[in-house]
């Protein structure tokens, strides 16, 4: 027999349920500029997604690898690497041996040419010191001593994988600091702009605007401004701290006196300037994405988790300020140094952001040398500011002069040819391109007056030539009568 459950007591109706009433948000319907917004946000998370997982399995593919591999694995595998790189070597040297060929005959090398001719050169040049742990016996014993000392000693085709992980990880660690360093010393040293001091010029106005009222000012005005801070006049003017934190955030050597770093930042500067119209010239289209990648981190720009796409836009910005609007490299690089330590959410809506906060940070020297210059061409310089900069290069001058005899009393003196501005050279090629046009201008004009005057004389000829047979025959006609 079934049992019955416990009783819980009559149910009572109360009646039906209340209807809830519920009020949604009436969402704007989407525009094409959202839409596009968001499609970019995710193909980049996508993409980043994509990366993290892949980055993943190599490393949990390297981990297992490394512990299934015993000691005489390893030694072949190391050994294999070597052989390959050497094979590598010498293909690069065939190659690299034409383009030379090429280069000699008068032939124009295109920006991958030469790059690899370039590589090439500096793989030969290091195998020099490497060649003597060949020569000297016993000398093998200390090669991982000197390579764990001197990482950069050995050729690019010896490279593996991890030690360019490694040296990537370490720049992006080191311009991560350099970011914020630069950031902060410079705020410092930014020199406060008072009303009493602006003048009616554009430079003065701008920067009252900047430092008083606070005023946003116009990408254009940004352009100009940045335009009157020459490369050469900005590195000048830098602190030595300010020098070592570019030397190391454009992954150049930090030792030496400040006329030294002045010397590697400019070697750099001037390369970038080549490789800028070099890309330009053949489009940032023609890139491969390790070359996109190469580029980009030459000039500071951030490519660690950014896509290929995003890659190119930076490159083509930093070309279009360049090339187009005449911005010098040298702002540009720190206005990436300015935006690299605050991530891809940064502070900075733009390239033309973090330009105006590297204007408002400039030091007090730069400033004042920009201002008199400013002055001198309108006409408007006095010579309280004449001797306000004298004063101020003075004492740069004399800090230069203390480090170089601290140099000589040590025993490391270091000549430094440095007379080769970054500003000048391209003033001079833009006059020597100018003098080599209208000198073909003149050539041609002269030619088509040379010309013109063959084919007056050759009608003049015809024409008495015309004439006199056209004579013959009257006078034919007429003699026997």
């Amino acid at each position: 027999m079934a049992r019955e459950p416990p009783s819980q007591g009559p149910l009572v109706f109360r009646g039906p349920c209340p209807r809830w009433q519920y009020s949604f948000p009436v969402m704007p319907p989407p525009t094409p500029n959202t839409m596009a917004k968001a499609a970019a946000l995710n193909e980049i998370a996508a993409e980043t997604a994509a990366e993290e997982k892949a980055d993943a399995k190599k490393e949990v593919a390297k981990k297992e690898e490394k512990k299934k591999m015993t000691l005489w694995e390893k030694v072949k595998h190391e050994a294999q690497h070597y052989w390959d790189g050497t094979k590598l070597l010498g293909t690069e040297v065939r190659i690299s041996s034409k383009l030379a060929f090429k280069m000699a005959a008068g032939y124009e090398l295109t920006r991958r040419e030469h790059r690899q001719l370039t590589r090439t050169v500096q793989d030969l040049g290091r195998l020099v010191p490497f060649s003597v742990f060949v020569l000297v016996p016993f000398a093998e014993l200390l090669l991982p001593v000197a390579l764990k000392l001197f990482p950069n000693m050995l050729p690019s085709t010896y490279e593996n994988a991890k030690s360019k992980e490694s040296k990537a990880t370490r720049l992006r660690s080191s311009r991560k600091e350099v970011s914020n360093f630069l950031r902060q010393t410079m705020r410092e040293s930014g020199l406060p702009v008072s009303q009493t001091t602006a003048q009616k010029e554009e430079f003065t106005e701008f920067f009252r605007k900047l430092k008083t009222t606070g005023e946003e000012p116009t990408k254009a005005d940004i352009i100009k401004v940045c335009k009157l801070f020459k490369d050469d006049l900005t590195l000048d003017n830098l602190s030595r701290p300010q020098l070592i934190g570019i030397c190391k955030y454009m992954n150049l050597g930090t030792f030496g006196t400040d006329a030294m770093l002045r010397y590697t930042i400019r070697h750099r500067m001037r390369q970038i300037k080549r490789d800028d119209k070099a890309i330009s010239f053949e489009g940032v289209e023609s890139l491969s994405v390790p070359e996109l990648q190469n580029a980009c981190a030459a000039r500071g720009l951030r490519t660690h988790g950014m896509s290929p796409g995003r890659l190119r836009d930076d490159l083509q910005m930093w070309l279009d300020l360049r090339l187009k609007y005449g911005v010098p490299s040298t702002l540009l690089v720190l206005s990436n140094a300015f935006m690299y330590a605050t991530g891809k959410e940064n502070e900075f809506e733009g390239q033309m952001s973090a330009l105006q906060a590297v204007l408002a940070s400039i030091p007090e020297e730069l400033f004042h040398e920009i201002e008199l210059e400013v002055h001198t061409a309108e006409g408007a310089t006095t010579n309280k500011q004449r001797l306000q900069v004298i004063k101020e290069q003075q004492d740069l001058i004399k800090e230069e002069n203390e480090q170089a005899e601290e140099q000589k009393a040590s025993g490391r003196e270091e000549v430094v040819n440095d007379k080769e501005d970054i500003d000048e050279k391209e003033e001079e090629q833009r006059q020597h391109d100018a003098l080599a046009k209208n000198k073909d201008k003149a050539e041609s004009d002269m030619l088509e007056s040379e010309t013109d005057l063959a084919e007056q004389q050759q009608e003049k000829q015809s024409t008495a030539a015309g004439t006199k047979d056209g004579a013959s025959p009257t006078q034919e006609k007429t003699e026997p009568k």
